[in-house]
């Protein structure tokens, strides 16, 4: 397995990437590629493979202002 996006750290994380957009797949979203007759977890790794799928790690994003503000009014009730 000797290629895959240069901004992808590790095989262990294209597998996991792969995987999930083979679910995506499956679950109904449409291919950004066209293999024609392939399984849904090929298609998902040439999808990461040609940076066809936008992703990001890290710690999740704050809640916007807007969401705090209406739990802080819930929370007053």
């Amino acid at each position: 397995m000797g290629r895959f996006p240069d901004k992808i750290d590790s095989k262990f994380r294209y597998v996991l990437l792969s995987a999930t957009r083979a679910e995506q797949l499956i679950n109904g979203a449409p291919a950004k590629v066209e293999l024609a007759g392939e399984k849904p977890s090929q298609v998902g790794m040439e999808e990461i493979l040609q940076d066809k799928v936008d992703w990001a790690y890290g710690p999740p994003q704050e809640p916007e202002a807007e969401e705090e503000e209406v739990a802080a009014a819930e929370d007053a009730k």
